[in-house]
C-alpha cells in the first residue's frame, strides 16, 4: 500500500515537472541561446539531457518558429542543420526572464502553500 502511494507522488512529480517545462520551454530556449547557437535536435537533446524527458519535435520546432516570428531568435543555415540565435530582442527578453525568475518561484510557492495550509 505504502509503495503504490509513493510510485503514485513520483508519477505526479513527473507529471508536473515535465507541465512546467513545456510551459517554460520558450525561456529555456531564449537562455540556452545566451550561451551558444543551437539547432532544433540540439534543443530536443539538451531538454532531454538537462530534464529527464524527450519533448516532441513537433513543440520544439513550433516554438522555434514562434520565437522567430517574433523577432526573439534568427535561423540561418549551417550546412543542413538551421542554427537558431538570439536577437538584440530576444537577449532582452532572456535578460528580462532572468530578473523576474525570484518573481517566478514565489508565484509558484505560493500556490502550493495556499494549497497546503
Amino acid at each position: 500500500m505504502m509503495e503504490t502511494i509513493h510510485v503514485k507522488r513520483g508519477n505526479i512529480l513527473q507529471q508536473l515537472r515535465k507541465r512546467t517545462i513545456k510551459n517554460f520551454i520558450d525561456l529555456l530556449i531564449l537562455l540556452r541561446l545566451r550561451k551558444e547557437p543551437m539547432s532544433g535536435y540540439d534543443v530536443i537533446t539538451m531538454i532531454f539531457n538537462d530534464f529527464g524527458f524527450l519533448p516532441s519535435s513537433g513543440s520544439i520546432y513550433s516554438t522555434l518558429y514562434a520565437l522567430e516570428r517574433e523577432g526573439l531568435i534568427k535561423g540561418c543555415w549551417s550546412g543542413k542543420k538551421r542554427l537558431y540565435t538570439l536577437t538584440a530582442k530576444g537577449e532582452e527578453a532572456a535578460r528580462l526572464a532572468l530578473t523576474l525568475s525570484s518573481s517566478i518561484e514565489n508565484l509558484v510557492i505560493n500556490i502550493f502553500r495556499d494549497q497546503i495550509t
